[in-house]
């Protein structure tokens, strides 16, 4: 039996629930769960707010464990080994997408916690293909936040090419944003912080922006114009896209990582007149999250964190809900 902790209901508490998670698959592989972060969408899947949830809901997947058990057809890992597991659980690994190294994108893609328990539990299970690792001198307190938010600032980094001579510029310091400060700055790029906050001015420039603009200043954002190469937006809320859209370079990209839910009002000539594009990306393959690992470890890039025990998780869930998390909370046994 697997011991975790459930929503019942849409918005329930979570609780002590048990389940049974059947015979191990050939190819997957059972991860005694040391560390778990918590996440928004864990928040956003508890409430059902994609409408694609189902109960007893078991959240959790930003996981960070040793393996405890083998599937008979996994050769690449083994007990005892420190792993992680993020967003997805399982791939196809046969379509055209997979095939090209895109797993990430895979339509057939499973993810952790929908339809399938995750990592707010002693134990979870996945597909071998879907674990990675944790390379030598990496922090397991802290790397759980890599699988999700860590993946998703560094993904487009390497699939659209940043490069070290770009001015890139974040909009929003949260969960997602010091992470992406962080790579970014190590990666060689002057860096930008877009923040509303003017206490997360300081931050953002310990992690590794060179330059602060307030986002709630109009005439600030106005003064950066044609300034940008790229930027990231982390955020969920509705902003003045073409406002930030017009601090682009010719050719630059405004891409969405933040999960905004309202649709985009942007002007087309904003773009068409300066060649510039939109984009968005999720999380990333098993290969580019194995690289991800490997340049934090080597540029000692940590996410920060706030730690709670398992037992204490409706508490964790909502200091995460009230804003005031700095920055990532991890779950701990």
């Amino acid at each position: 039996m697997i011991n975790a902790y459930a929503a019942m209901a849409e918005k329930g508490k979570l609780e002590p629930w048990q389940y049974d998670p059947g015979k191990l698959g050939r190819q997957e592989v059972e991860i005694a769960v040391d560390y778990c972060g918590i996440c928004h969408s864990d928040i956003s899947m508890l409430n059902n707010e994609w409408g694609m949830s189902s109960y007893p809901l078991v959240a959790g997947h930003e996981v960070v464990g040793r393996i405890s058990a083998v599937g008979s057809d996994v050769t690449h890992l083994k007990q005892g080994q420190v792993v992680g597991l993020g967003w997805q659980s399982d791939y196809c690994n046969v379509c055209s997408t997979c095939g090209s190294g895109d797993h990430n994108l895979c339509s057939s893609a499973e993810s952790t916690i929908v339809g399938r328990h995750g990592g707010f539990a002693d134990k979870v299970r996945a597909n071998a293909s879907a674990v990675i690792p944790l390379p030598e001198g990496m922090d397991a307190k802290t790397a759980g936040p890599l699988f999700c938010g860590g993946i998703t600032v560094f993904n487009p980094m390497v699939q659209f090419d940043v490069k070290p001579t770009d001015k890139v510029a974040v909009i929003g310091i949260g969960g997602l944003g010091h992470i992406g400060l962080q790579f970014l700055r190590a990666w060689g790029c002057e860096v930008t912080a877009f923040t509303s906050s003017d206490s997360k001015m300081t931050e953002a420039k310990k992690l590794g922006a060179h330059h602060c603009i307030n986002s709630r200043s109009e005439a600030d954002i106005e003064k950066a114009a044609g300034q940008f190469d790229f930027i990231i937006s982390t955020v969920n809320v509705k902003l003045d896209w073409n406002l930030y859209l017009s601090t682009l370079k010719a050719k630059g990209r405004l891409h969405f990582v933040g999960a905004t839910l309202e649709p985009l009002d942007i002007g087309v000539f904003n773009l068409i007149m300066a060649q510039r594009s939109v984009s968005g990306s999720p999380v990333g393959s098993p290969a580019t999250i194995a690289k991800m690992l490997d340049f934090a470890v080597q540029h000692d890039i940590k996410p920060v964190v706030e730690t709670f025990k398992f037992n204490q998780i409706n508490d964790a869930l909502a200091h995460l809900e009230s804003g005031k998390a700095r920055y990532r909370i991890v779950l701990e046994r």
